[in-house]
């Protein structure tokens, strides 16, 4: 049966094709993002075609996904490297979009588009939540004849388990419109488990089709259900398989396959939906915590129909958004930014989950994917906070409102910010390394730094400091604890740790003066003027002492004490974004200049002391300088690392400058700090920043009692 759409649809989908440029089909993703929702449903693929590799999980596993596209009683693969004997259709082009992903392949017969479409809508957090991806296959002749196509898609059962050996049950949920199936472990091992080299084994996976496609739906082992679909066009059970099952098994897989009909010169649309139903997602202290879209008692079974119905709009919405933000980004730091940027839109996301607290309110929480899995880390909050401080003043809030609740209470008794508030997806206090029982291992300046800046670039966006006043007594100890050891830090971490403790860090020191001119600004909004101007004399103090000590010639140096030596001053940044004008210029122009003789193929180095650097930090720099030119300078190596980094994972923001070599860390939210060169426009920021949503309400109170050091 031929499903078709409405004209302006299918025009939609023409539209995607038209727009796609030369400068981006050049570009290599390392891996290109197919569903990307939260640490646990984020699924890639690692290939220059869809059809070279398996799909995989951000970590690396293989979570597969097969699509084969049968034309006239030819089937040809379009989507997995398996059944690997099957001849591709020829992958032409693949475009990244910040909410969709664009395939084209064809032969002389048969074109096909495959479109991924994750709504990540920032200013429609009910949306955002939703752990739905669409998958649409648009399907035309090219020779002038007509063509009889079938469809097959497919997603394995290790997308609901953590290794293969795990047992599955299945079953045919009833949902109304769709055909669908529904799959997840036998054991149900709901938030049973913490770590980072972790896949979800609790909740079930969905695969829906609209009932109106008439599709064949079937869990069975995969090559059987493969070479059913080649050899007839449809899917035959060889017998019904007994449950519950192990993955490995024979492969289980969740199949559908059906009749498109006959195909000619107009395109001929159909889709799939591809959903996640984790049950609950985080705990929280003594609670457990589901995802924000059930805020309202909504279910899974209620929630697919409803999508199914937005699917139109939301496609017109996502393609609005992604043309005006990439726009935006190209006007702001030029095609190769734009590019890599709407690469990590979707991974900056997918490495956070979004919840409701016991009032519905929303909170976020990112994942430390590929380091120690730890939870609400302040130092991945902050590189990854320019993402959500251009879009979205509610989620900002929601993703700091966790931090202030436990720094505020009992079971945080030091002076400064914590490190994080515990191992995904147990935010239960923290666990890096002295927790909550000694300073050993803490980043004290790092942290505390950070909060106050990033509580002030939330003011700087809503034009008002009432979150800052909510959180007034711990943000003031914090500025207390700078003003004591922030001007010369003691040996400790910051947040670039791997690099090891140092003492008089000169970048840790810009951080805590930016912080305490930060604060400042927060005394002179809240009506404190008279502190505000004691805070702002003191940050001027420590900022032209900062200049006198660590100016070595043409450049500042890593340490005080330390000569010879260089390093980037990223934290610089907010000096110029929030006008703060605590260094003169002329300090960070100098930096740059002496930055562009350090520039290796692939990036600046992070200091003088090894070969590596982090992306996100680059971009940081790379925005202080006063041009176009000079950013791009500083910022394309970057789209070059990605372009040419032998290692295909989701974009590593650590890596050898003169190899494109990963260090290590793949699939952060750091990369959300690519979206900083936004604010340096105040009025492309002012713009997105009204776009966004806000959230006026009342948190749950966090009632933690329990002395420090409790086990979780």
């Amino acid at each position: 049966m031929k499903i078709l759409f409405t004209a302006s649809f299918i025009l939609l989908f023409a539209a995607t094709f038209a727009q796609t440029t030369p400068d981006v089909q050049k570009f290599r993703a390392p891996s290109v993002p197919l569903v990307t929702h939260d640490p646990y449903f984020s699924i890639w693929s690692p290939g220059n075609n869809l059809y070279d590799t398996e799909t995989v999980h951000w970590t690396g596993k293989n979570q597969p996904l097969h699509s084969i596209l049968r034309v006239d009683g030819t089937a040809y693969r379009v989507m997995g490297s398996q059944p690997s004997e099957l001849e591709p259709l020829k992958q032409t082009g693949v475009k990244i979009l910040p909410t969709r992903t664009i395939y084209h392949f064809q032969n002389a017969q048969i074109g096909l588009e495959l479109v991924f479409t994750t709504p990540a809508l920032v200013s429609k957090l009910d949306i955002l939540s939703r752990p739905v991806t669409y998958i649409a296959w648009n399907v035309r002749a090219l020779d002038g004849k007509t063509h009889a196509v079938q469809l097959y898609f497919d997603c394995g059962a290790e997308v609901a388990v953590n290794t293969p050996d795990q047992t599955v049950q299945w079953s045919v949920p009833s949902i109304s419109g769709m055909k669908a199936l529904k799959l997840g472990s036998s054991e149900q091992p709901i938030l049973k488990k913490k770590g980072d080299d972790l896949r979800i084994d609790w909740g079930y996976a969905y695969l829906a089709i609209p009932e109106n496609q008439q599709p064949q739906l079937l869990v069975g082992e995969r090559n059987k259900l493969f070479g059913s679909f080649i050899s007839s066009g449809t899917l035959q059970a060889d017998g019904e398989l007994s449950q519950p099952r192990k993955v490995s098994d024979g492969r289980i897989t969740m199949a559908s396959a059906w009749n498109i009909g006959e195909v000619g010169s107009k395109s001929v649309s159909s889709k799939a939906l591809l959903a996640y139903d984790d049950i609950y997602s985080v705990r929280y202290f003594g609670s457990q915590l589901a995802a924000y879209w059930k805020k309202n008692g909504m279910t899974i079974e209620q929630l697919l129909p409803q999508a199914l119905k937005d699917f139109p709009a939301l496609s017109a919405e996502c393609v609005a958004f992604d043309n005006e933000l990439t726009n935006d980004l190209k006007t702001a730091g030029g095609m190769k930014y734009a590019t890599m940027t709407s690469l990590v839109y979707r991974q900056c996301l997918a490495a956070h989950k979004l919840v409701a607290d016991a009032n519905g309110a929303p909170l976020i929480f990112s994942k430390e994917n590929f380091s120690n899995g730890c939870m609400g880390t302040i130092d991945v909050i902050y590189p990854a906070s320019p993402f959500f401080f251009l879009f979205s003043p509610e989620l900002t809030k929601a993703m700091l409102e966790p931090i202030f609740a436990y720094a505020k209470s009992p079971r945080w008794r030091f002076p400064f910010a914590p490190h994080d508030l515990g191992q995904y997806p147990f935010a239960t206090g923290q666990v890096y390394g002295g927790g909550e029982r000694t300073e050993e291992n803490q980043m004290p300046v790092e942290e505390t730094g950070n909060m106050i800046i990033m509580t002030a670039a939330l003011a700087k966006m809503e034009g008002n400091a009432n979150f800052a006043k909510e959180n007034w007594p711990v943000l003031e100890k914090w500025c207390e604890y700078l003003l004591t050891k922030g001007f010369d830090p003691e040996n400790q971490l910051c947040t670039d740790d791997f690099a090891g403790h140092l003492a008089h860090n000169i970048n840790l020191s810009a951080k805590a003066i930016e912080a305490l001119g930060c604060y400042s600004m927060l005394c002179d909004m809240t009506g404190r003027k008279e502190k505000a101007a004691d805070i702002r004399k003191k940050a001027e103090q420590m900022a032209g002492e900062w200049i006198k000590q660590a100016g070595e010639g043409d450049h500042t140096k890593l340490a005080y004490d330390r000569p010879g030596t260089w390093s980037q001053k990223y934290n610089l940044v907010w000096d110029k974004l929030l006008g703060l004008n605590l260094f003169p210029n002329e300090v960070l122009q100098k930096e740059i200049k002496y930055y562009q003789t350090k520039q290796a193929e692939f990036g600046l180095p992070l200091d003088n002391r090894q070969r590596y650097s982090k992306n996100d930090w680059i971009t940081w720099t790379a925005t202080m300088a006063d041009t176009k030119e000079g950013f791009e300078s500083i910022f394309n190596p970057v789209w070059k690392f990605a372009n040419e980094t032998p290692q295909r994972v989701p974009v590593s923001d650590w890596y050898i400058v003169d190899n494109a070599y990963k260090v290590g860390f793949q699939a952060r939210s750091v990369v959300g700090g690519f979206f900083i060169k936004m604010l340096s426009d105040k009025n492309t920021w002012n713009k997105w920043v009204k776009k966004g949503t806000n959230y006026s309400g009342n948190w749950a109170p966090l009632n933690l009692t329990a002395p420090a050091g409790e086990k979780n």
